[in-house]
């Protein structure tokens, strides 16, 4: 598509909500006015209906190569972008682990040739790959992901001094998965011992407790600050990790920033009983008084950005018993449906889900003319109805796995147009299989 007008729309950026026209020509926004009348070769009339940057998704997995059982590139990004995520960063965690710069270029090999969205996927690092690490380009890599707590594809770095090189040396940004080996192997080895093989879904939070997070963490910023790192925190799912961060400072200039994920905002450890190992995810999710204080860090600045951490498993592998049930579950179908919910609750604004998921995510990794619905920008938009209810089953389910933690809730949204660089990707309950989505570039 080479042109394409939107009438009409309420275009939700930078704090505003305004009326406005946008005209789209190649993949870029050329024209942002109260009124244009050019010619186009599509125009979708969005009366009614709020125009919003499209999601960036800092945290994904989606399982290929190598655990395409699960879910694929394909498949995934179809589910994100029906969802309103049109970019993505996926992590290293598949088979093999992505520990060397040939196999981070195989899955973009994959990306360019598979991808509705637009992509990006993370350098892993390892005990002794510091020299592959060291290669990653900043200017077309989000970044190297450290795995400081084992989960899902045994990535664990617990080498001190492999961690200090790393964070001494790494030419990019740094993500991290936070939790203390040690402190879950020991509570884990305690609930064993009172319960045999019988521990349940609602010690999960015991296990990989509060204290295993704060330990981590509070360890990865203890690092940064040493070595000046730019260092990203995903998930945090605990109140007392958001202390460890500022808000006294434009995002702009921190080093150090952090991510909550749509689960630890929505979900407590009351809904154990009813969801079971379908909310089960490292770090856990916790009570719901740490659901509270993350939302309230969102809100504030502590944490910076919103995502997702969209990682399937089978139904089959989540109906095993809880020490068998793999962690991670799909989310990137329904995060901004989720935050929309919220905004309906009167708990955040429709300015804040789009700081949180698009303008700040493209300011913490420096994203090169994306998240924002700016002239001369990439057009990756979304456009959501605020007044149409959408109920999740599994007919409309578009991850390969086949469900989701939100089956049989209706949201008070529903997503009605989604635009990837340009392209109309989604429209009206009906996926777009046309165009690309690009590789993303950072301004580093």
């Amino acid at each position: 598509m080479s042109s394409l007008l939107i009438k009409n729309a309420q275009v939700v950026n930078e704090g505003k909500i305004e009326a406005r026209d946008l005209f789209i020509k190649n993949g870029r926004i050329e024209k942002i006015a109260r009124q244009i009348d050019l010619p186009a070769d599509r125009e979708i009339n969005a009366e009614g209906l709020h125009l919003l940057p499209g999601l960036i998704d800092d945290q994904v997995h989606f399982r290929e190569p190598g655990l395409t059982y699960k879910a694929n590139i394909f498949t995934e990004s179809r589910a994100a972008v029906a969802g309103g995520t049109t970019s993505f960063m996926e992590m290293p965690n598949t088979v093999p682990n992505v520990l060397t710069q040939r196999l981070l270029q195989d899955k973009y090999d994959i990306g360019q040739d598979s991808s509705l969205a637009n992509y990006s996927f993370f350098m892993g690092a390892g005990n002794d790959n510091l020299s592959e690490v060291l290669k990653t380009n900043p200017r077309d890599v989000c970044g190297i992901k450290i795995f400081m707590g084992s989960s899902t594809g045994n990535m664990l770095v617990d080498n001190e001094e492999a961690l200090d090189q790393i964070f001494k040396n790494a030419p990019t940004l740094i993500a991290t998965h936070c939790e203390d080996e040690s402190t879950v192997k020991a509570n884990l080895a305690h609930y064993k011992e009172l319960y045999g093989e019988d521990v349940t879904i609602d010690m999960h939070p015991l296990i990989r407790s509060e204290e295993a997070c704060y330990l981590s963490s509070s360890k990865a910023v203890e690092l940064a600050k040493k070595n000046n790192t730019r260092l990203h925190i995903l998930h945090i799912s605990t109140g007392k990790e958001t202390a460890l961060f500022t808000n006294s400072i434009p995002l702009e200039q921190k080093r150090i920033t952090a991510e909550a994920c749509i689960h630890h905002l929505w979900f407590s450890d009351a809904d154990y009983k009813t969801k079971g190992n379908y909310i089960k995810w490292n770090p856990a999710v916790k009570t719901a008084t740490d659901r509270d204080q993350i939302l309230a860090a969102v809100l504030d600045g502590h944490i910076d950005v919103i995502a997702t951490d969209h990682a399937p498993h089978t139904i089959e592998e989540k109906e095993q018993p809880y020490l068998q049930a793999p962690s991670g579950g799909p989310l990137v179908q329904h995060a901004l449906q989720a935050l929309l919910d919220l905004v309906k609750q009167g708990k955040m604004t429709l300015e804040q889900v789009v700081q949180k998921t698009a303008h700040n995510t493209a300011i913490c990794f420096e994203i090169e003319q994306r998240g924002y619905i700016r002239e001369g920008y990439w057009a990756d938009l979304v456009l959501v109805d605020l007044n149409k209810g959408y109920t999740v089953t599994k007919d409309n389910i578009l991850s390969k796995c086949g469900w989701s933690p939100y089956e049989g809730h209706t949201f008070s949204s529903s997503i009605v147009h989604t635009i990837v660089s340009g392209n109309l990707a989604y429209s009206e309950g009906k996926i777009i299989e046309v165009g690309s989505g690009h590789r993303l570039l950072f301004n580093r």
